[in-house]
């Protein structure tokens, strides 16, 4: 998409609620729409308000085979909350398991970086690209506030990684703001999320924040620096 229909359709959301914005954005941008959810608090907002759209918006979500069996939980009363989903599950290849299992032991994210984000582009990256197959417009439930590495997106930015158009529509809200409408709208929340667990991916890289702790810290919490799975890194971009 060119850069200046891009900036256009940015300046047309400017004012409009969640769910404007996403009739709006569905409207506009032509070919395959797909929504990932990994049932965190975020994604399940957007849930709530994508399901008016489930014809036109095909929604996903990874199984990376470590999960937390309270995400299935979540999984399961979302599923029933919203009946009108069909919710496709995308899950890594067995072969890529087996030989990392193999060379790296069961556990074998914990020895090194590389070693984690070889686990994530397997268990995460690998088959989000069959999932994204054939899209034009992902959304996502990303935030700016939930890392420095995301504080300079925009609504609708061009994912040159995957050739496809990104979609964040609660890029501004604030946790607050999500938790509101959660509550408003009596949406499933996983409950790790009440015990402290803001942001929920696999079980063995994930734990609950300690007081004071910046939103990503129980994410791979043994590794310093900068700290992504690798799903919403450009091309330009490390992680």
């Amino acid at each position: 998409m060119e850069k200046e229909r891009l900036q256009y359709l940015n300046n047309e959301l400017i004012g409009l609620t969640v769910a404007e914005a996403l009739v709006f954005v569905v409207s506009a941008v032509e070919g395959k729409k797909v929504f990932s959810t990994s049932f965190g608090i975020e994604d399940q907002l957007l849930t709530h308000y994508v399901a008016p759209l489930a014809k036109d918006v095909e929604v996903f979500t990874l199984d990376t085979g470590r999960q937390f069996n309270e995400t299935y939980e979540v999984f399961q009363r979302t599923q029933d909350k919203y009946p009108q989903l069909t919710i496709s599950t995308f899950f890594p290849e067995q072969g890529d398991i087996a030989t990392y299992v193999n060379h790296h032991g069961i556990n074998g994210f914990y020895d090194s970086v590389d070693n984690r984000k070889e686990c994530c582009r397997i268990r995460k990256v690998k088959p989000l690209q069959n999932a994204i197959k054939g899209a034009s417009l992902w959304i996502t439930g990303l935030r700016a506030e939930q890392s420095q590495n995301r504080e300079d997106m925009q609504f609708l930015e061009w994912d040159d990684t995957n050739g496809l158009v990104k979609y964040n529509p609660l890029l501004h809200y604030s946790l607050k703001d999500v938790e509101a409408e959660v509550e408003a709208n009596n949406i499933p929340v996983n409950s790790l999320y009440r015990k402290g667990y803001l942001s929920i991916g696999c079980a063995p890289c994930t734990r609950a924040l300690l007081e004071g702790e910046d939103f990503r810290a129980g994410r791979w919490w043994w590794e310093n620096g900068k700290k992504e799975c690798g799903l919403h890194i450009h091309s330009d971009k490390n992680y």
